[in-house]
């Protein structure tokens, strides 16, 4: 975990290693989506990085012959990266429970992602009410959008 001391920010946390994620989101292996998350701006803004390899269990299903990463599992790693956003914008002692991903809107499949790829999941906040959060994400591949839509997410403290 990275934390920026400058003037400008203090304390402001930029990054998150794959401890700080799992510190943050009760998923675990098959189920964790992201690797890192980079470039957080307090609750605004992250970008969460997943790197998809051909050991990955959905790829003995989705597709045998031609691995495609299931778009479902995209908007997941959308999800997730939103999470550690909510999670890790409060501070330590006001930090929830649970993140539970309740709203998936808008979403859009581009083209497949494949083994060898790095998805970077570029997640924007919408809206925040109380417990509630929109994020809108684009999966980008190289730059390139593969996927994009808006999701929500309910914080709880228990």
């Amino acid at each position: 975990m990275t934390v920026n001391q400058g003037e400008d920010r203090p304390g402001t946390l930029e990054a998150a290693d794959i401890t700080a994620i799992m510190k943050a989101l009760p998923h675990r292996y098959p189920f964790l989506m992201i690797d890192r998350v980079v470039g957080m701006r307090g609750d605004e803004a992250a970008i969460g990085i997943k790197n998809v390899t051909v050991n990955e269990p959905q790829f003995q299903g989705h597709f045998p012959d031609e691995p495609v990463f299931p778009g479902v599992l995209l908007i997941e790693g959308m999800a997730q990266t939103a999470g550690v956003l909510c999670v890790m914008s409060r501070e330590a002692a006001a930090q929830p429970k649970r993140v539970y991903f309740i709203t998936i809107d808008k979403a859009k499949f581009r083209r497949p992602v494949r083994p060898g790829d790095t998805v970077e999941y570029h997640m924007t906040k919408i809206n925040r009410r109380k417990t509630m959060w929109w994020f809108r994400g684009e999966a980008k591949v190289g730059g390139e959008i593969v996927a994009e839509a808006e999701v929500g997410a309910m914080i709880a403290d228990a």
